[in-house]
Formats: C-alpha cells, structure tokens, sequence
C-alpha cells in the first residue's frame, strides 16, 4: 500500500482512499475510546507522582485522526465515561466524575485534540515539529483549564476550594512528564505514515 505525502492527517488521508470509509468512521472511533481508556489506565513511574499514558494518546490520535475525526472520538470517550464505562483513570465515572477534580482536564481532553487535529489536517503528516507545537499549546490550555477548575470551582467535601497554591502544588508535578509525551506522540506519527508510504 502507498499514501502520497500530502497534507491531512494519516487517518482521514487514508480513509479518503477506502471503498469502506463510511464504515471506518465508526470503528476508528471505538477504537481511539479503547485505546484512551487502555492508556489511562497505565500508570508510568514517573517522579514525584506516577503519570499515565493519556495525553499522549489523545494528542497522537488527534494528530492520527485530525479535527473532525478526532474530535468525535474525544467527545464519544467523554459521553462513555458519563455513561458510567470505566474509561477513565480511576475506577469510577458517571456524571460526577464530571464535577470532581479532573473535570477541568476533561474538559481540556476536547481543545488538545481540537488544536492538534486543526493543524494535523494543514501540514503534512510527517511534519513532527509542527505538530508538536500544536500539542503543546493544546496541553498547555489543558493545564490552565485543569489548573482553573482546582483552584477556583471545585469544591471539596469540606465545602472549601483547594485555592491557586494548592491547585498548582498539585499539577505541577506532571507538567515535565506531559512534555516528554507530546514529544513522543509528535515523533509517533510521522513515523507511522513513514511506515505506510514504504509499504
């Protein structure tokens, strides 16, 4: 099989040139819910605090699947872990996982994949550099929604917001971690649709 190196993400490129591509749609999106929830599931030693591979499979499924592809997709995993499926990184979900201290995250899950995915769909796919400054404006906005949402509206059993300090002390620790993954998800890419032209 032979992709041209054109400009789009590697799956809508793909699928242009399927007989079947309606019935792609639907199991490239089963498949990027199943391959999120695999990833927040895996806990990688990392210091201070252990990280999972989420974002990194967000952010390469986006640049992967591009704006509307991926954008689908986050928003089916997010309906999934509304419904109650066990996506998420800890064991429970359901509505109230979406006011507990990850919702801001949950939230910034949906403009990571929209910024990754807009320029996934403008460069080439094996342009690492530009996707990698993609995703890491996308996870810096995460972060900032993340870092909003524990700082100034949630609220704790105890009736309290955690505060700035608080709310910082508490993501810091992932930020460095999160750059080391979208370094990997902007090499992982380009190196798959490498693969594929050689085929």
């Amino acid at each position: 099989m032979s992709i041209a190196t054109t400009n789009g993400a590697l799956a809508s490129r793909s699928i242009s040139q399927s007989a079947y591509r309606m019935a792609l749609y639907p199991v490239l999106v089963i498949f990027g819910i199943a391959l999120i929830a695999l990833s927040a599931k895996i806990q990688v030693p990392f210091w201070p605090v252990p990280m999972t591979l989420q974002t990194l499979a967000i952010a390469g499924l986006a640049a992967a699947y591009g704006f509307r592809l991926g954008l689908a997709t986050i928003i089916a995993y997010l309906a999934a872990g509304y419904m109650g499926a066990p996506v998420f990184a800890g064991p429970a979900a359901g509505p109230l996982y979406f006011v507990g201290p990850t919702a801001g995250f949950l939230a910034g899950f949906v403009v990571l994949t929209a910024i990754t995915g807009f320029v996934a769909d403008r460069v080439r796919s094996g342009n690492a550099f530009a996707l990698f400054g993609a995703m890491i404006v996308g996870d810096i906005l995460l972060f900032a929604m993340g870092f909003a949402w524990l700082a100034y509206f949630f609220v704790t059993g105890s009736g309290n917001m955690l505060g700035a300090e608080t709310a910082w002390s508490i993501i810091n620790p992932f930020i460095v971690g999160d750059i080391v993954k979208m370094a990997l998800a902007a090499a992982l890419v380009p190196a798959i649709s490498n693969l594929m032209r050689n085929k």
